[in-house]
This record gives structure tokens, C-alpha cells and sequence, in this order.
């Protein structure tokens, strides 16, 4: 039986992008090579210390925590995070929450090749190792975290490769929120198919 490595599973907001401030259920996978210097989540960089679970395992958990919120499966948004979710085969898990009515999302940074069906897959490249190319026109969304100056050359580029339809946002690197938002206000009433994404649960202190 196929197992995934589960460093946390919880219910809360989407923090940032398209959704953010809907209600989603959070499944962050452990494991990840690509190794960003400003990462806020470094504890699901190491799989081995984390648990795996079966499939079956997730999903009882996810329904279990369902009846203690008193929500239904339908058209519950599940987003599959990380570490880097696309590390491993995700068409079993996805499967699994498609049966039981679930909407089911995709954060990654599209260093791998994408397994698993989705509903919405949000792309979040990082220099650290570039995604691959197969992934970039099948995102919804686009979000660059931006750190530097630098990063708006990144995310020019990215954005060019990009489904014509594909949502744009930049996102202040959280420890860097002060100084680079205000830069990025800028920069989008200058190039204003880009939308700003704010980590509101950092700023809600929620999970």
C-alpha cells in the first residue's frame, strides 16, 4: 500500500494567492531538495522525520477532522503543500479526495513533473531549481515570492511562459514584508496584470 510522508494536516484559510481568506483544508507533505534560504516551513524539508501514512490513513484523518468542524467533504477545498509535494506519485491521493467530493489544489514549486489530477495548481518557482517546463502551462496561478529587486526580473520571465490566462501575484518574502511591499505596490500599478499576494495568516498569527 502506497504511503506519503505527513509532517501536518490541519483546517484554517488559504493565506495567500487567488483564495486567500477561504476556508481549506491544509495536507503538507515532507520532503524537499529545492532548499529556499527564507523558507518558513524548514521542518518539512527532511522526510525521515515525519511519519508515513497510507492513503487510507490520510483520508480517515481528513474526515475525522471534517465531523469534529461539521463540514461536509463536497466542495471542500484540500490544498496538497509542502516541503515539495511533487517529489512523490500523487495519483492515488488525489484520487482519493476526488471520490469523496473533495475540490483538491496544488501548491508546488514545479521542480518535478506533476502527478495527480487537480482542480487549481499554483506554481511557485524558485531560483534555488527552476521548474520544469511541463507544469508551467498547466497553472492556474503564478505566485512569485519577491525578496530582492532581482526577483522581478524572475518573475517577468516566468510569467512569459505562463498560460495566457494563468492569475499573476507577487508576494513579499514575510521577513522582508516592510521593506518590499511597498516596491511591489509599485511595480504592479505599473504592471497591472500582476495582483499582490499578502500571507494574511502570519498577519492573522493562524496556521
Amino acid at each position: 500500500m502506497m504511503t506519503l510522508p505527513i509532517m501536518e494536516y490541519f483546517y484554517s484559510l488559504q493565506g495567500e494567492g487567488y483564495f486567500q481568506g477561504s476556508a481549506a483544508y491544509f495536507i503538507r507533505l515532507a520532503g524537499c531538495d529545492v532548499g529556499c534560504v527564507w523558507c518558513d516551513v524548514k521542518d518539512s524539508w527532511h522526510a525521515d522525520n515525519h511519519p508515513q501514512l497510507s492513503i487510507d490513513i490520510i483520508i480517515e484523518n481528513l474526515l475525522h477532522d471534517v465531523r469534529i468542524h461539521n463540514i461536509k467533504t463536497e466542495g471542500l477545498k484540500v490544498i496538497i503543500t509542502g516541503g515539495e509535494p511533487l517529489q512523490y506519485q500523487l495519483n492515488e491521493l488525489t484520487n482519493a479526495l476526488h471520490y469523496i467530493g473533495c475540490k483538491v489544489h496544488l501548491e508546488t514549486s514545479g521542480a518535478y513533473h506533476l502527478s495527480g489530477t487537480f482542480d487549481w495548481i499554483c506554481v511557485s518557482p524558485k531560483k534555488m531549481k527552476a521548474p520544469v517546463d511541463s507544469i508551467l502551462m498547466q497553472a492556474h496561478e503564478l505566485k512569485v515570492v519577491i525578496y530582492n529587486q532581482d526577483d522581478f526580473n524572475w518573475a517577468t520571465k516566468y510569467a512569459s511562459l505562463m498560460n495566457p490566462s494563468c492569475l499573476l501575484y507577487l508576494q513579499p518574502e514575510w521577513g522582508k514584508s516592510n521593506s518590499m511591499t511597498p516596491i511591489i505596490i509599485d511595480y504592479i500599478k505599473k504592471n497591472p496584470r500582476w495582483q499582490l499576494s499578502l500571507q494574511i495568516h502570519n498577519f492573522l498569527k493562524i496556521r
